[in-house]
Formats: structure tokens, C-alpha cells, sequence
């Protein structure tokens, strides 16, 4: 992919998006330069359609952030080396080699586009249109937040460890090709992700019913409640998850639910969904899928990431636990270390007409023809419900009972466990819970560093133990590696960046 920074004009940008992963699904008005080419609300449409299919490439939701988290989590493994990736788990980066430059230049893309698209819309406005811009507009400032909100928590401090350190360029306008942004702090940076989130809902108030692929109302409310979750403002977390929980538009899966959710396009649980199409942007043998599937799976799978020990532990403290249902054999089943096999092999994005089966369980598949163009989850209500546990639990009036409800409505998934209760509820049982419920989700590396936790790797999984050189078995977030550098392309190209490069790289 032709790498593209945040410095290059944005015609330029324009010019070069047909060789950077088909940018727009179909070209606006005036052809490909957004910055002349919206004129109309469909052409909006468009450009959100390309936005949203942009965020499915493997430099972000299609793959590399979830793999991110989750690799760098303490709940996956590797039993080898130099497979693909495994700089996550070994935290092997620096400014030029294995930095995952893509996340940055893939994410200010995204938010080029949307400047850009904003800026349109206010001129077409101040013109005098009979146009609604009101959805899109809303559409286009949540993802800006959320994407700031992915950025800042990549290369900026955890907002409640030190929000005055640098995060990321804060840019809110196209860029002239002289510019030289330089890095806001990380508490500027979750100021202006709250004034879009909040800007985006007054445009999206009307926009309240599930769109399926696409940003409404209640998505920009779940951002929101993470965010505020992010930033320890309990109450703001729990007023948000609450508005999404009673609002109805959404229903928690029942235990007889739960594992043919993940063969389901668009269920009752997804607040926010990505569509992956088996004819576009499908990323076959590189995608997420193949990551965590076993290598006997099928011929040429990778199986290259397995959960650890640790995260098995915790999901077997109920062998009948419903969530078991999404896990099978892994690549060490049947070795000397594990002759009864390992339930280490995560089937949450396999889909395909047949389907797959297993010792344990089947998927169906989700009805498409490829089994790798899966859908990301990107909110579910099960961690609305999650977060209102969390902030009632902590808020500035602690309410115990209320924390245990919401809970327990994740937690009863494992029915063979106590109930949660006013009396038994602890950060502890939440903090469980959001792993085992958001397995390989993309969540449990920022929610240990938020909680000011330790990580430690099971490095040990097979013998003789990987080898591992560039961290330490555990961790905690004052490691300088917990956070990316900032790519050598990027300070190469703007001096004024140069020297504010992370520290210890």
C-alpha cells in the first residue's frame, strides 16, 4: 500500500486513493477530489460509504487493531516466532522497523477524508441548499471522534495515568501542503473526541433506528460511554449506557443465542457493525480470521495467535459457559503437553456458507460466499452492559445493586457461577467478565492499561518457551513500549515532529 502521511495535501491524498485500497466505493459527482466533488447528499452518502468500508482494511478494524489489543492483552499466546504479527506480542517496535505505521497514516486518511467532507458540507450550507447534510454530518464527526479515540489511546499515555502528555496531531481542517501539525496533549485530544461526539448527536438525533453497516444516534452514545469510561467520569459513562440499554432498540442475546450470534450480519446486539463483502476488501488468508483459527482448520490456515493459559483459566472456572461454544481445538491440541486437546482457537470471525466444524462446536457461517469476509463487531450491547457495571460500581454515588444487575446479565452466560450481588460485586468480577466477553474483540490490552494493571505473557505455553527480548514477562503501562513511536516516515516528513518522538525510541 503507498504509504501517505498526514503532511500531503489532500489532493494528492485524493489523487493517490485509487492505489490505496479502493478509498470510495463509488465516485461522487465530479469524480475522486471530495473537496470539490460533493455537491449533493448523496454524494455525502458516498463519501460515508467509502469511510466506512476504508476502516475495514487490515491496518485497522479489519484486522491489525483488534490483533493489537488482544496480542498485546495477556489473553493470547504464540507458540512460535516469525509468523506474521508476533512484533505485538513480543512488542518488537521502533520508529522504522515494525512501528505499524499503517494505523497512523490509514486512521489521518480517514480523518482527511472527513475534514474535508465537513468542510464541503458548511460551504454548500452557507450557499443555500434544500439538502439535509444533518445525518452525514453527524456520521462523519462520530467517526472522527472514534477514530481520535483509537489514535490517542495508540501512541498518547492512558488519559488517567497522564493526560498531559503528547497524543496526537489534532486536526480538525484539509490541510495546506506546507502544514506542519505538531502533537496535542492527550487531555486536548479527548476534549475535541467529546465536542464531536457531542456536535454528532445533535445531527444524528433523528437517526435513532439500527443502521446496519453505518453510525446512528446510539452508536455515537456508545462511543461516548467509552470514552467517558476512558476518562473515569463514571456518571457521564453510566448516563450514556443507560440511555442505550432502556432505549429498547437493541436485546442481549440469550444463552441459547449467543454462539449463532457470531454466524449473524447485523444482530440485535450490534450498535455499530462493519460489513465486510466477499467481493471487496475481503482479506482472504491475511484476515483476522486466519489469525486465530487453527492451522488444521483448513489446509492453509494461519492459527499464528491461541489464547493463553490465563484467559483458558478464567473461562474454565464454568465449563459450561456458553462462550465456550466459539472456541476449539488450536494447534497444540493433541502434543505431548495437551494429548486431550486445547480449546485455544477463537471461531468469533469465521463465516462462509458452510461454515466450520469442530470437535466442540458448528457455525453455520454468516451466508456469504467467502469465509474470511466476516463482519467486525465493533459495539455490542454486552459491553453497554459492561460499562454501566463498571461506572454504577464506581460513580460519584456508588450504587452496588445496580452494578450487580448489569452484570449479572453478561455474567449469567456462565450459569454453573454465583449470581453477581449488592453483597459479592467487585472490580474484579467486571474486570473477568469483560475479558471473557470481548475475547478477541480488540479490548483487554487498553482496559488493563486503563486499570493501571499488570500484563503477564504466557510466554511459557510450550516448551522450550518463546523467546522474548524486547519486554519483560510482565509488564505495566510505565513500560515505554506500551505505546507506539511515531513512524520515521512521518517525522521524516515534518520537521516539527521530529522532536516529539515518544520516549525511549
Amino acid at each position: 500500500m503507498k504509504k501517505i502521511n498526514i503532511l500531503f495535501p489532500i489532493i494528492m491524498c485524493t489523487l493517490a486513493l485509487s492505489s490505496c485500497e479502493k478509498f470510495l466505493d463509488v465516485k461522487p459527482t465530479n469524480s475522486g477530489d471530495a473537496t470539490v466533488a460533493v455537491t449533493t447528499a448523496r454524494d455525502a452518502e458516498v463519501i460515508i460509504n467509502g469511510l466506512m468500508s476504508r476502516m475495514t482494511s487490515s491496518s485497522y478494524y479489519g484486522r491489525n487493531f483488534l490483533l493489537y489489543a488482544d496480542a498485546k492483552g495477556g489473553d493470547l499466546a504464540i507458540a512460535s516466532q516469525g509468523r506474521g504479527s508476533d512484533a505485538l506480542y513480543v512488542f518488537n517496535h521502533s520508529a522504522s522497523s515494525n512501528s505499524y505505521s499503517g494505523f497512523w497514516s490509514q486512521m489521518y486518511n480517514c480523518i482527511r477524508q472527513i475534514n474535508s467532507l465537513l468542510e464541503n458540507i458548511d460551504n454548500i450550507e452557507k450557499e443555500g441548499t434544500d439538502d439535509d447534510f444533518s445525518r452525514y454530518k453527524g456520521q462523519a464527526l462520530t467517526a472522527r471522534a472514534m477514530i481520535y479515540f483509537d489514535l490517542v489511546r495508540l501512541y498518547g499515555k492512558p488519559y488517567n495515568f497522564d493526560k498531559t502528555a503528547l497524543g496526537v496531531p489534532k486536526i480538525t481542517s484539509v490541510l495546506a501542503y506546507n502544514d506542519q501539525p505538531t502533537r496535542a496533549s492527550v487531555e486536548e485530544i479527548y476534549a475535541l473526541i467529546l465536542e464531536d461526539l457531542k456536535a454528532g448527536a445533535e445531527f444524528l438525533t433523528d437517526y435513532k433506528d439500527p443502521e446496519e453497516g453505518y453510525l446512528n444516534y446510539y452508536a455515537n452514545k456508545a462511543i461516548q460511554a467509552r470514552v467517558y469510561l476512558y476518562m473515569e467520569n463514571y456518571d457521564a459513562a453510566l448516563a450514556a449506557a443507560e440511555e442505550i440499554i432502556k432505549s429498547g432498540e437493541y436485546k442481549l442475546y440469550g444463552n441459547d443465542e449467543w454462539v449463532n450470534s457470531w454466524r449473524k450480519q447485523f444482530g440485535s446486539e450490534s450498535i455499530f457493525e462493519l460489513a465486510m463483502y466477499d467481493n471487496e476488501g475481503d482479506l482472504g488468508t491475511s484476515s483476522l480470521g486466519f489469525y486465530y483459527m487453527k492451522i488444521r482448520a483448513r489446509s492453509n490456515a494461519l492459527g499464528w495467535f491461541m489464547a493463553s493459559n490465563y484467559f483458558l483459566e478464567r473461562l474454565g472456572e464454568d465449563e459450561t459457559d456458553v462462550r465456550w461454544g466459539v472456541m476449539d481445538d488450536d494447534e497444540l491440541s493433541g502434543n505431548d503437553v495437551f494429548p486431550d486437546g486445547r480449546k485455544g482457537s477463537c471461531y468469533k470471525y469465521v463465516g462462509g456458507l458452510d461454515g466450520w466444524s469442530g470437535s466442540n462446536a458448528i457455525l453455520p457461517g454468516d451466508g456469504k460466499a467467502s469465509y474470511t469476509a466476516v463482519n467486525i463487531k465493533v459495539i455490542r450491547l454486552s459491553e453497554i452492559y459492561l460499562i454501566a457495571a463498571e461506572a454504577a460500581l464506581n460513580s460519584s454515588t456508588p450504587d452496588k445493586a445496580k452494578a450487580a444487575g448489569y452484570l449479572q446479565e453478561i455474567r449469567k452466560r456462565a450459569p454453573g457461577l454465583e449470581a453477581a450481588t449488592a453483597s459479592n460485586i467487585t472490580m474484579q468480577m467486571i474486570m473477568d467478565e469483560r475479558s471473557k466477553e470481548l475475547f478477541g474483540e480488540g479490548q483487554r490490552f487498553f482496559d488493563m492499561m486503563r486499570w493501571n494493571q499488570s500484563i503477564t505473557f504466557n510466554d511459557d505455553l510450550i516448551v522450550p518457551a518463546v523467546q522474548i527480548v524486547h519486554r519483560d514477562k510482565t509488564i505495566d503501562r510505565t513500560f515505554y513500549k506500551t505505546i507506539l513511536p511515531i513512524p520515521q516516515d512521518e517525522m521524516d516528513a515534518n520537521p516539527a515532529i521530529a522532536n516529539q518522538q515518544n520516549p525511549g525510541y
